[in-house]
């Protein structure tokens, strides 16, 4: 496998977890984790991958937080509506900035996530 590809299937990657409960999460990790020694390339893919799932995962926690306030803080009906909106936003643009990420990587490009906070430098 060229070494396009296998960044492409990093990206790729985090869809497993439709799958297999977590796979999404443990496999772009193991790939980066076992292969980043092997070229600079993959190693850049695996920390944009990384700090992605990151982010993505404390935006998501944040607007669940927002959203359980809401409900139980007796808010409107339609400022619920625009917090379960905000979810479900963050959820497609995850999923498209993934495909992006994707076709960079199997073009030979690096795909850094928009709205990525930098964890791992």
């Amino acid at each position: 496998m060229d070494l396009n590809e296998f960044c492409m299937f990093m990206h790729l990657a985090q869809f497993a977890g439709f799958i297999l409960p977590f796979a999404n999460i443990a496999l772009p990790i193991i790939m980066w984790f076992t292969n980043k020694d092997k070229s600079e390339i993959i190693n850049q893919h695996g920390k944009y991958i990384l700090n992605w799932m990151i982010s993505s995962f404390v935006y998501t926690l944040v607007i669940i937080f927002v959203i359980f306030s809401l409900i139980f803080g007796n808010f409107s009906i339609l400022i619920i509506i625009g917090a379960f909106t905000m979810l479900a936003v963050a959820i497609i643009c995850s999923i498209i900035f993934i495909i992006i990420g994707t076709i960079n990587a199997y073009n030979g490009e690096l795909y850094k996530y928009p709205l990525t906070i930098s964890f791992i430098k």
